[in-house]
Formats: C-alpha cells, sequence, structure tokens
C-alpha cells in the first residue's frame, strides 16, 4: 500500500492552516480580533502554497482589546479600533474558498478555531462548514512521548524557530503549517497513517455547524 500522500483524495484536498488571535470579554463568547489562513496542496512531491490571507478583525464593544491581548500579541486598542468589521474581515475569507475545491481546515487545538467560527458563523458561512484536522492528536500518533503538545513544544521537537511576532496570526499559521507538513512526512516514513480517511480518524473535528447532536467525529 502506498503512503499517505500517495492517496488520492489527500492529494485532491487543500489544507488550509488556520488561526484567529480573541478576546474573551466577561459574559460572552471569544471575539476574534485577528485571523490568519495558510492554503496549501501536496504537488509532484512536495507542498505548494496555493494561497493565503490575514486580517486584524475590530471587537465589538462589548469585547474591548485588553493588556492581556497587548502583552500576549502586540495588539492595542490602538490597532484594533480602525480593523476591518467582522463580517468584513470574515466575509473576505470566506470569499477565498471556491466551490469546486475541497477543503480541510489544519488548526493547532483546532476546538478554539471551531468555535469561533461557528460562533461568527453568519460571517464567514461557507468557511464555519468546513471540517477540521488538528494537529494535536495527530502528534500524540506521530511523536509519542512528549512532555506536552503545546505549539511551542512541537516547534522544539521538529527545531522549528520560534517567530519573532509569535501569537500573531499570521506567524502562527506559518509555523503551524511548517509542524503539519513534518507530521505528515513522519506519517509518511513510518507508513502508521495510510490514507486521509485514516488521518481524519486519527485527527478529525467536525465543523460545529455540521456536527450531529452526539457530536461524533465525521469520517469520509
Amino acid at each position: 500500500m502506498g503512503s499517505l500522500t500517495d492517496d488520492p483524495d489527500f492529494r485532491a484536498t487543500t489544507f488550509v492552516v488556520i488561526d484567529f488571535e480573541a478576546t474573551t470579554p466577561a459574559g460572552h463568547p471569544a471575539q476574534p480580533i485577528e485571523v490568519a489562513a495558510l492554503a496549501l496542496r501536496y504537488e509532484q512531491g512536495d507542498w505548494v502554497e496555493v494561497g493565503r490571507f490575514a486580517s486584524l478583525i475590530r471587537p465589538p464593544e462589548f469585547a474591548p482589546g485588553t493588556r492581556f491581548n497587548t502583552l500576549h500579541s502586540g495588539l492595542t486598542s490602538e490597532h484594533l479600533a480602525s480593523a476591518p468589521t467582522p463580517a468584513e474581515a470574515l466575509g473576505a475569507l470566506d470569499r477565498r474558498f471556491t466551490a469546486d475545491s475541497r477543503y480541510l481546515l489544519v488548526a493547532q487545538h483546532a476546538a478554539t478555531e471551531a468555535g469561533l467560527l461557528y460562533n461568527q458563523r453568519e460571517h464567514c458561512p461557507v468557511a464555519a462548514r468546513i471540517d477540521l484536522l488538528d494537529t494535536i492528536p495527530l502528534a500524540r500518533r506521530m511523536v509519542p512521548g512528549l512532555a506536552d503538545y503545546r505549539l511551542d513544544t512541537l516547534l522544539g521537537h521538529y527545531s522549528i524557530p520560534l517567530p519573532a511576532d509569535r501569537h500573531r496570526a499570521a506567524a502562527d499559521v506559518r509555523v503551524t503549517a511548517r509542524v503539519f507538513t513534518r507530521l505528515i512526512e513522519d506519517a509518511d516514513r513510518e507508513g502508521s497513517v495510510r490514507d486521509l480517511t485514516e488521518l481524519v480518524k486519527v485527527a478529525g473535528r467536525t465543523a460545529k455547524v455540521g456536527r450531529p447532536a452526539q457530536g461524533e467525529l465525521f469520517t469520509l
């Protein structure tokens, strides 16, 4: 049997690595203040970037940027005051997805991105319906025995330098993409994940919009 990257379904899929930065107001769900996405396809034995997107997002008045946001990411209230609205920023992202392509979103701790997409689904109805892959369970399968599976730990394991702007969405997307592609290389080399269906069983998360009541993991 061939490797994961020989699988026709894998090759037919565009993997969109996505990351949000958010603020979490008391009594409300997290509100996005930045989003970035990086689209990858596996073609002719290598990864090819086929698109990227990044935007600040102006939070609602009840959820202003906080001192924690500034300390964490460097984003200030001044940065966010003139940012696009959620409808503008997420609508622009949504229009990047085409009806004739097959997508999976990829995220580190994908539950966070799945929740933000669900809560913003009126602004990004296409993206909110795309299922996800989570790098954490995939890393647990491919590199067992790490002390934890935080992004910084995985970057250290693969000797990927921390970006200077760590915790900005575009920077985190870039390094998450590098972790994801290294995990796929491991899966190819070891043969432990043989096709897209198995990859989804290991690391898949159904989009909350399309999730059945029991919340079971989708299968292809």
